[in-house]
């Protein structure tokens, strides 16, 4: 998954100085495509603009971007110019993380050195020659995510910003009316607005920040910031927080609140929080206006890893869980693991559940990695395992985007877990419940012989080292299997059941006996019948 870091902009921003301390701080080799066309050219840049003309250096460079696109671990500093053609930045971006230096108009006119040796300048007034060339690249220039301002700063300070977002994992993700990515990073929440003006967000934009009265005095500010110094305009609002604000009630008064903001089609909803601020604001930009723009900024790391991906939103009724929803494709999804930091310590191990079951449906080598780290104290989530995380449900969201067959995979644990959670009255977190629910439906498919000796044992040996719950709450079996009853998930009256074969393969059943699940839940603690 190592990605290659890009540095394109402006001519005199430092792409090669930059770049090539850089490299070498990562151990990476560096690429100066100017360098390269030079010595294939066998001639200066200059030379080539005059004697084949800018269209024939222009080739050059896009055919290098094809190239460089194969390439891995690879630091490359572009010309100014060669990220201009949407082509080469799709061809580069693919597998790279495109960084734009900047730099004031003042800087540049002092580090282009009067233009010597710049095909594209003059000498008479440098300073407007700078000026009238941003001006034709600056919506290029934008399009690029992560940008660094390089004005009245030391080198090794660009150089260690720089290096920090070779850590950063860009996930693309398809779906039938188009594509989005997904952002991993680490302490990169002061890049969003950047981010976002790439995704296709035009400046002055208007931005809808949804937050709940939790978060919104935690990470309101810095979103906001970030959006304002990329030339968007954010406007504040903010919901009750928790399960049981999770209603109509909720999305009618945020409708008022995008109705008072003179909000259109036009402008964007972000939502910034956990699983159930994602929901509920991801249903309200789906239909306010029958559909607006929508981000997804998670600020728990079960939205991070489940809710803020697939598209799929909705809101409770008193009868059971998200029985109204819809799906709504974001613009992207953001997410900056610093924010954890402020998560409670419960919040944290209830989102490592959602983690391990992506192990279990469909990356064996992740179930692993997360047995080893919980046998050693709480997993520590980077980015990388967040992206291979993310990545398998990516994968079933793909082949099955409105979860018409395939995509019900990830409901393993669900149909216990949705059960426990209405039964507590959403008292009890959803990770916790979809861990109780992990080690039914194994013990389940142990039991009906579909699974290997011994796989309900480890499943919940993982998930106890990781201190998530693997015992069913003391209460009568029969009340637990009518909240079952319940569950959107059912085919007729049969309940569609996820049950695991083995770590990274699960397949799905509606033949599970309800005295069969009724024995289970009972070994797992269930009260029997009177």
């Amino acid at each position: 998954m190592n990605r290659n870091l890009v540095l394109a902009g402006f001519m005199g921003v430092g792409k090669t100085s930059v770049g090539r301390a850089v490299a070498q701080h990562l151990g990476w080799p560096f690429i100066d495509m100017d360098e390269v066309i030079e010595a294939r050219a066998g001639k200066s840049i200059s030379r080539i603009f005059s004697e084949d003309g800018e269209p024939a250096f222009r080739e050059l460079e896009a055919a290098l971007c094809r190239e460089l696109g194969a390439r891995r671990s690879t630091v490359i500093a572009t010309g100014g110019g060669a990220l201009v053609d949407p082509d080469s930045r799709a061809a580069l971006s693919a597998a790279s993380t495109l960084v734009c230096l900047g730099a004031s108009t003042s800087a540049l006119v002092d580090r282009v050195h009067g233009g010597a040796g710049r095909p594209l300048l003059g000498v008479e007034d440098l300073r407007a020659d700078i000026e009238h060339l941003l001006s034709g690249r600056r919506e290029a220039y934008a399009a690029i995510p992560w940008q660094i301002d390089t004005t009245d700063r030391a080198l090794a300070d660009v150089v260690a910003e720089v290096a920090a977002l070779a850590a950063v994992h860009s996930l693309p993700v398809a779906h039938p009316t188009g594509t989005y990515d997904i952002h991993i990073g680490s302490g990169t929440l002061r890049y969003l607005g950047g981010v976002m003006r790439a995704a296709g967000i035009g400046e002055g934009s208007r931005v809808v920040v949804v937050s709940n009265d939790v978060v919104a005095p935690l990470w309101a500010g810095a979103v906001s910031d970030s959006l304002e110094a990329g030339g968007l305009t954010p406007i504040p609002c903010v919901i009750p927080d928790g399960e049981t604000h999770k209603t109509l009630e909720t999305v009618r008064a945020l409708y008022d609140a995008l109705l008072q903001a003179d909000l259109d089609r036009h402008d964007t909803v972000l939502a910034l929080g956990g699983g159930v601020t994602g929901d509920v604001v991801g249903f309200a930009a789906a239909t306010y206006m029958r559909g607006v723009r929508l981000v997804q900024v998670p600020t728990s790391l079960l939205a991070m890893t489940d809710a803020s991906v697939g598209a799929k939103t909705g809101v409770d009724l008193p009868q059971g869980k998200n029985l109204v929803g819809v799906f709504k494709q974001p613009e992207l999804v953001f997410i900056d693991l610093a924010v954890l930091a402020t998560l409670p310590g419960d919040e944290l191990r209830s989102g490592l559940a959602e983690v391990i079951k992506h192990g279990v449906i469909g990356d064996p080598a992740l179930f692993e990695e997360l047995a080893d780290l919980a046998a050693t104290g709480a997993p520590v989530i980077t980015p990388q395992i967040m992206a291979r995380s993310i990545q398998v449900k990516i994968d079933i969201v793909q082949e099955d985007p409105l979860e018409n067959g395939r995509r019900a995979v990830l409901n393993l644990g669900h149909t216990v877990g949705h059960a426990i959670e209405m039964l507590s009255r959403y008292a009890m977190r959803h990770g916790d419940a979809v861990a109780i629910g992990m080690v039914a439906a194994s013990r389940i498919s142990e039991m009906m012989g579909r699974a290997e000796a011994g796989l309900g044992d480890r499943v919940s040996g993982v998930l106890a080292s990781a201190g998530l719950p693997t015992s069913c709450p003391p209460w009568y079996v029969g009340e637990v299997l009518r909240a079952m009853r319940h569950d959107k998930k059912r085919q007729g009256r049969r309940l569609r059941w996820v049950l695991p074969r083995a770590i990274g393969c699960v397949e799905l059943a509606d033949d599970v006996p309800e005295t069969l699940v009724s024995d289970v839940l009972i070994g797992m603690g269930a009260h029997s019948p009177a």
